[in-house]
């Protein structure tokens, strides 16, 4: 909700009283505002302006939406992230994290009146098919759900269903009004996302989250490319969102020496705490490169502020988020909720993590396009949060012919994998080794069955010399995307993705 919706509120509710009230004379309308004055710093104003409503309203009040809307609006003049949640949204919110369910595995908000995606699950049922952060949600199957107040949680019991049934979700990406069918699955629960290695001592491990389960996930998939004769690791923390700092503690505390701290917090009304490393992680000898980039925020930044102040590991990419605020949850019995900021978090070295508030922070990490930050490293700057790179890679924008950004817009190449799967489902199913994939992908002609596809379903066909500036990077991501579909899943699709990767290369190169 906007800053101005409490004005917008408290406006409101006056003109509501001088409503009630408007037999008395002007007289009696004064001298009962004496009577009911209060003071700010006592929180009674709210109450009595509250009650004022219930007592005079020309209807009957449903108090748990103006409660609501007053939360909502109360909260929001606080910072970005302290936030009112209720029941369903709470137990969404708990659920992502901790447990898993049935569904098309998407994250979206309701800004207005039409539902924008924000995140798609890494290894979920809408990411391989398509679906995109910025989409505008339409239709569920014949049902429209934009432009119309329908409500949030109807919207999620549409989406959701049993694992295997199918649903057309109708989104507007940019111009483009785009339908995707998509079949209901187990959404992924795990936050490794990938874990192989990439040469003889070299490992590979991305996290997309700090869930209950990471430091385990994390610990096993570790040990197996120790076993494997892994003596440094590359470890992925872009579009890594965060999620519980014990998680970021554990893990950090695999690689740093005792008494090395991790970070700390401090608040108005919680004095400085310090985490230490106790000294007893098992990843201590094993050479560390992390990779951040604008969407690594939270409890990763926690991580890579304390690997790159301890001089432990390399940081490679751009500027991290900046989100790096102690919450605390606060729950009522109805099933609703608010996440409460009580402090903040600073690195080892007191950079606090936590990037300034603006009018526009919502949409901070765009300004960096505009502002260069994304192709020049000078344009960063430790005062604006987050964690900098020590070495930065910028955003290479020389592979974007206009072929592939209309096949980009159209999620071109995740339905092209998607409709090659539903024709070659057996075969794909039917490989579990890297190597035998690599030679299917070799020999099965992609890039014809691509070009008619995209032409025969999209009407797009590339002018003279755009296929010949597109086709590596192109064709490596169609591989990529159809070999997500074998038994080797985010496996085979990131050590694919990986050949196209600048941070990735950055990273084996120093």
């Amino acid at each position: 909700m906007k800053s101005s919706s409490w004005s917008a509120i408290t406006v409101a509710l006056v003109g509501i009283l001088v409503g009630a009230m408007g037999v008395l004379t002007v007289q009696k309308v004064i001298g009962q505002k004496a009577r009911l004055k209060a003071e700010y710093q006592d929180w009674r104003k709210l109450n009595l302006i509250l009650q004022k409503v219930d007592e005079n309203y020309v209807e009957p009040v449903d108090r748990k939406k103006v409660t609501d809307a007053a939360i909502v609006a109360a909260l929001s003049q606080l910072d970005p992230h302290s936030v009112y949640l209720p029941p369903q949204e709470l137990e969404e919110s708990e659920t992502n994290l901790a447990g898993g369910f049935d569904g098309i595995g998407i994250q979206f908000n309701v800004p207005n009146d039409t539902a924008v995606v924000i995140e798609v699950i890494p290894g979920g049922p809408s990411e391989k098919v398509g679906l995109m952060p910025g989409d505008r949600l339409l239709k569920v199957d014949s049902v429209v759900i934009a432009g119309c107040k329908y409500p949030q949680d109807s919207m999620v019991r549409r989406m959701r269903g049993v694992a295997g049934t199918k649903v057309t979700i109708t989104v507007k990406r940019g111009p483009e009004v785009i339908p995707f069918e998509i079949t209901r699955g187990k959404i992924p629960t795990h936050s490794v996302d990938a874990s192989f290695m990439v040469g003889d001592t070299t490992g590979y491990i991305r996290l997309s989250k700090f869930a209950r389960t990471t430091y385990n996930e994390f610990s096993e998939a570790a040990e197996a490319l120790q076993k494997q004769g892994m003596r440094e690791l590359i470890f992925d923390l872009r579009d890594n969102s965060g999620g519980y700092l014990d998680q970021a503690l554990m893990l950090s505390d695999a690689f740093l020496e005792k008494g090395d701290t991790i970070v700390y917090l401090e608040g108005l009304h919680r004095k400085r705490e310090d985490y230490l490393a106790d000294g007893r992680g098992a990843l201590k000898d094993i050479a560390l490169k992390v990779l951040i980039n604008e969407g690594t925020a939270s409890s990763s930044e926690i991580f890579a502020g304390a690997v790159q102040d301890n001089r432990r590991g390399t940081i490679y990419g751009r500027r991290s988020f900046g989100k790096g605020l102690v919450q605390e949850p606060v729950f009522f019995t109805d099933g609703s909720g608010i996440r409460l900021t009580v402090a903040r978090f600073y690195t080892p070295s007191g950079r606090c993590i936590q990037k300034p508030y603006t009018d526009d922070y919502a949409y901070e990490v765009y300004k960096r396009y505009g502002e260069g930050e994304m192709v020049d490293a000078d344009s960063m700057n430790v005062s604006k949060g987050g964690i900098i790179p020590d070495v930065f890679v910028p955003i290479d924008t020389t592979r974007a012919s206009d072929f592939y950004m209309k096949c980009n817009r159209k999620a071109t190449t995740m339905r092209f994998s998607s409709a090659y799967f539903d024709q070659h489902k057996d075969e794909l199913l039917g490989i579990d080794d890297y190597s035998q994939l690599l030679r299917y992908l070799d020999r099965a002609g992609l890039d014809r069955q691509f070009l008619a596809y995209a032409k025969q379903k999209d009407g797009l066909v590339p002018k003279a010399g755009e296929w010949e500036e597109s086709e590596s990077y192109m064709m490596t991501q169609i591989k990529a995307l159809v070999g997500r579909y074998s038994k080797l899943g985010d496996n085979a699709f990131y050590h694919l993705y990986l050949q196209i990767d600048d941070v990735f290369a950055a990273a084996t190169e120093r």
